[in-house]
């Protein structure tokens, strides 16, 4: 494997594992506006095991770092695929990948994690994509198929010319069990949700990843289904709702390094940190990919991320946008 990639002096390193330096074996057109880059290692060493619904942090230049999610088959370790969807309108991350990255390339990439995982026990997956959210979906009919388990797929996109992986899904997922709807850009014309998952088999679990539109419609469908057997994973935060008391001051005391920062009403911790010299590694800055994700030891915690499971919520928060409830909140950092 290639040597990692140290994290420099004075960096803050809320993720201890290791960083990869692999290279760019193929850019290929998987639909409009999207891309599929394939990454190996340059010394053709295995890369580290991946399962389905795990994600990796791209470090480009400029200082972006922005979360893809892995859309290759799990089980091959030598090469990962990153599906990448130009955003006109994004922060820039997609349309560096776009247009600066080149075949032959050595990119700096993580190790994969995931807050997307499957459940193996379950006795039927439904698989549920919209746009880009292909790419955890598509990794997962990898893992079903192996596995020969039971398991169906329904990929929503506004035409044809908008499904990346077209081919690879057909030789996957049996024919009649994979669905491409077409909404033509009116959503009433294309997949009806509710309809789709008003009954839940028996033992079912169901995974959903797309645009924001479209989570909410999944969440909205499937909310009668058993606690515990959805599964989603955003790409986007969903517009947060109104606060009735505005956000307060408070302190943050990093227990390791024995200094107190204090946060500020229009702050986020991650900012308040980046003012006191300290650089935090930060990807969707919206609570979405646990970049930032860190241990904290003291406080009360107000919750804004979109990722972190209820046990983790307990000791964990994400600096992007995770506020104190209490005066102080003690990071084990």
């Amino acid at each position: 494997m290639s040597a990692p990639v140290p994290l420099g002096i004075g960096e803050f390193e809320a993720d201890t594992m290791p960083l990869l330096r692999l290279r760019v074996q193929a850019i290929r057109l998987q639909a409009d506006g999207i891309h599929a880059f394939e990454l190996i290692d340059p010394d053709a060493a295995l890369l580290p095991p991946a399962t389905a619904g795990a994600h990796v942090d791209v470090h480009l230049s400029g200082g972006l770092m922005r979360s893809y999610s892995l859309s290759g088959d799990p089980a091959d370790r030598t090469v990962w695929t990153l599906g990448v969807l130009r955003e006109v309108n994004g922060q820039g991350g997609s349309r560096t990948m776009h247009d600066s990255v080149r075949v032959g390339e050595l990119l700096t990439v993580s190790a994969p994690r995931n807050a997307f995982a499957m459940v193996p026990s379950a006795a039927h997956t439904v698989l549920l994509a919209g746009g880009i959210g292909i790419t955890p979906i598509k990794a997962m009919a990898h893992t079903l198929t192996a596995q020969g388990k039971s398991f169906e797929v329904h990929y929503c996109a506004r035409t044809a010319r908008n499904v990346a992986f077209t081919c690879e899904l057909r030789a996957l997922v049996p024919l009649d069990r994979l669905h491409f709807h077409f909404d033509n850009g009116v959503p009433s014309q294309g997949l009806n949700i509710t309809a789709l998952l008003q009954q839940q088999p028996d033992g079912a679990h169901l995974y959903y990843c797309g645009p924001v539109g479209f989570m909410k419609a999944c969440a909205e469908a499937s909310a009668h289904w058993t606690p515990g057997s959805v599964h989603f994973e955003h790409f986007k935060p969903p517009e947060p709702p109104a606060k009735a008391v505005p956000d307060a001051s408070f302190q943050v005391r990093l227990a390791r390094r024995g200094i107190t920062v204090p946060v500020l009403p229009d702050q986020t911790i991650v900012r308040a940190l980046e003012l006191a010299g300290l650089r935090v590694p930060t990807s969707c800055l919206s609570g979405l990919c646990a970049s930032c994700k860190v241990e904290y030891l003291e406080g009360e915690v107000e919750h804004n991320d979109y990722i972190l499971s209820d046990e983790e919520k307990t000791h964990c928060l994400t600096l992007c946008v995770s506020r104190a409830r209490s005066p102080l909140l003690v990071l084990d950092i």
